[in-house]
């Protein structure tokens, strides 16, 4: 069975594949936010890499759900504007959508010092032929065989994230730099601590200020960026509807706000409508209605 984000466009349990996630006593021991972890810290690049290129193909595999191509279908059809999305999955994309990816993608890798960029595949291609015993180490837990002699001391867990003991990666796993100027090279993704491009964040701003009507799908607005920028803007025709935008930015601009998402959001004082339910059951909903309106702020 092919992976799959869960119905409220998350994986069902937030470990799954772990590709973005360094050691939790890097960042919490020192307080360091990641992305500066990862820019000083050889050890941490080696052990986000080493768990990223071993979960890289089950991460791919991955499809969209009843959510993504109901968002899709809006679009689609014209009744959807502009989108934009925090996940860096690129699952919108595969459902048909357009959208600006706020977060950035983990399909491209770029270098921190010359900033060129180079497809992920390519950047796989390089770790596998530094490292030849993990990539036989990975053909073993793709062929089932997870306690073979090649299995390099991995092992994949029922939430399809791989446990790699730290003596393997601490030791044996070389990571590439930039082809053009030897520099770290970082997915290119906003990271914690790291900051949304200007241009990126313009746009959601933009795009959340001139809204008539605002809604939250799948989030619960906890951090900065999603409170204050957005995850998947979109218009529509007459009421212009926005998914997942800046629920600040639409407040002050008088924009009635709605939330799809199961739980309390950061943004529940200013918010007009909310649906405690999963995206994947109200968004085809939406898709069968003639219209949709969301109150006014009272």
């Amino acid at each position: 069975m092919e992976p799959q984000r869960g119905e409220n466009l998350l994986f069902p349990q937030i470990r799954c594949l772990n590709l973005f996630h360094l050691e939790p006593r890097l960042v919490t021991k020192k307080l360091d936010p990641v992305i500066t972890e990862f820019v000083r810290s050889i050890r941490a690049r080696r052990r986000y890499w080493a768990r990223s290129y071993a979960g890289w193909r089950r991460f791919r595999r991955a499809q969209p759900n009843t959510a993504h191509y109901a968002l899709a279908s809006l679009e689609r059809i014209g009744r959807v504007h502009t989108m934009v999305t925090q996940n860096v999955d690129r699952l919108h994309h595969r459902a048909g959508s357009k959208p600006i990816e706020l977060h950035g993608s983990v399909y491209e890798v770029i270098c921190l010092d010359c900033g060129t960029s180079i497809s992920r595949e390519s950047f796989q291609e390089q770790v596998k032929d530094l490292n030849p015993k993990w990539a036989l180490a990975i053909d073993s837990l793709e062929e089932g065989q997870p306690g073979s002699s090649r299995s390099f001391g991995m092992q994949q867990r029922p939430d399809g994230d791989i446990e790699i003991d730290e003596k393997f990666w601490e030791q044996d796993f070389d990571i590439p730099g930039c082809s053009q100027c030897g520099g770290v090279l970082k997915p290119d993704v906003v990271m914690f601590g790291d900051n949304v491009p200007i241009e990126r964040a313009d746009s959601a701003k933009e795009a959340a200020r001139n809204c008539d009507a605002l809604l939250v799908v799948g989030s619960a607005v906890m951090t900065m960026s999603a409170f204050r920028l957005a995850s998947c803007l979109i218009g529509y025709r007459d009421i212009k509807l926005i998914i997942n935008p800046n629920p600040r930015l639409a407040h002050e601009a008088n924009a009635p706000i709605a939330a799809i998402n199961i739980g309390g959001t950061r943004a529940d004082s200013i918010i007009s409508l909310k649906i405690n339910a999963r995206c994947g059951e109200i968004l085809p909903r939406v898709l069968r209605m003639g219209s949709l309106a969301v109150p006014s702020i009272s």
